[in-house]
């Protein structure tokens, strides 16, 4: 299984990013697909998550901001970044979890990708 993640960059703040998600390996429509991050000093947390039927769950302090989408054909999970502010700097990451219904812990993902980096400047 493989989760290759893509997108991240050096933007402003206000500005917007689009980060993309490949998975290859798997049966995608046996998983949900989430994104988490990591910033410098902290635990990873919950970003989003989208089920195979599109249900969607985001962290409080993303909601409004930021969208996650899947192309179940394609295989891949974007993450819109919109209104960016200099807290959302952090490595991104993609996870896969083999179950039907949204997740929220870390634990409930199987695979894991590499990250993407996402910068934000004041």
């Amino acid at each position: 299984v493989q989760l290759q993640a893509s997108g991240g960059g050096l933007v402003q703040a206000g500005d917007s990013l689009r980060l993309s998600c490949a998975a290859s390996g798997l049966i995608f429509s046996n998983y949900i697909m989430g994104w988490f991050r990591q910033a410098p000093g902290k635990e990873r947390e919950f970003v989003a998550v989208i089920t195979w039927g599109g249900s969607t769950r985001y962290a409080d302090s993303v909601k409004g901001r930021f969208a996650i989408s899947r192309d179940n054909a394609e295989g891949t999970v974007d993450l819109q970044l919109n209104s960016l502010k200099p807290e959302d700097t952090a490595v991104y990451y993609c996870a896969a979890g083999i179950r039907r219904t949204v997740a929220v812990l870390a634990a409930s993902y199987d695979y894991w990708g590499r990250g993407t980096l996402v910068t934000v400047s004041s």
